[in-house]
């Protein structure tokens, strides 16, 4: 450690974490959970008296969720939540489904009966969740859950990528979390007995299975939705 000019070793003042950033993930936090709707309208005196700041770090961490693809700021109108596309959707569902499928593999290969108990609680609490029809405790274990299996594959580059694209993902699922239901945590606990028999071929295959299902739904999701919009429109028109 260096030295000051006592002679004594220097000390780090930590420092606070800067209120934009604070703002940043407190309305990404929003956003993923649903309370912010995809092409909601954020007007920054809002957000401010929701986080208790001033308008400065609010208009700062738009600016940032903008630049990570979370929030689209429209001139003359404002910033407004992203809508993502079908088709950017659909992209990152693929390679979420790539990049677990080979940390499921690994894991088996690596889980202690420490780990595999972790894993069973974890969706003993999502099973939980769906009987409560809590969604965003759903989310919630969905995301830990994919997170504790992917740290047991060993592989901190695949953690990493992971992490880059898992907020992203509890955000497309927390579309279709209900829709999904009981049927997911099935398909989760399929997944861990597989890791816990140590079979790396076949957790790669639930994990596979269980990442194309969900990938699935929110195309199917989707559809419907694009559909219900398009037949409101109709109804619009010929009431006009």
């Amino acid at each position: 450690m260096p030295e000051s000019s006592t002679g004594a070793p220097a000390r780090r003042i930590s420092r606070p974490v800067p209120l934009r950033e604070s703002a940043y993930n407190a309305i990404l936090d929003m956003i993923v959970s649903g309370e912010l709707q995809p092409g909601q309208h954020l007007v920054e005196n809002e957000l401010a008296v929701t986080l208790g700041v001033s308008r400065q770090p609010v208009r700062e961490a738009l600016q940032w969720l903008k630049n990570d693809g979370w929030v689209d700021l429209r001139p003359g109108q404002g910033a407004f939540v992203h809508s993502p596309t079908v088709e950017e959707a659909d992209q990152l569902l693929v390679v979420r489904g790539v990049l677990e499928t080979e940390s499921a593999r690994l894991a088996a290969g690596r889980a202690t009966p420490e780990d595999v108990a972790g894993l069973r609680e974890i969706c003993r609490r999502g099973v939980a969740a769906v009987d409560a029809d809590d969604v965003p405790a759903m989310i919630a274990a969905n995301a830990e859950l994919h997170a504790a299996v992917t740290r047991m594959s060993g592989n901190d580059v695949l953690v990493d990528l992971v992490a880059q694209v898992d907020r992203r993902v509890s955000w497309y699922y927390g579309s279709v979390a209900r829709r999904r239901g009981a049927q997911s945590w099935r398909e989760h606990a399929d997944l861990i007995e597989a890791i816990a028999a140590g079979d790396p071929a076949r957790s790669a295959d639930a994990m596979r299975h269980h990442t194309e299902l969900t990938r699935q739904s929110y195309l199917e999701h989707s559809a419907e939705r694009g559909t219900a919009a398009t037949a409101a429109d109709a109804r619009s028109d010929e009431a006009i």
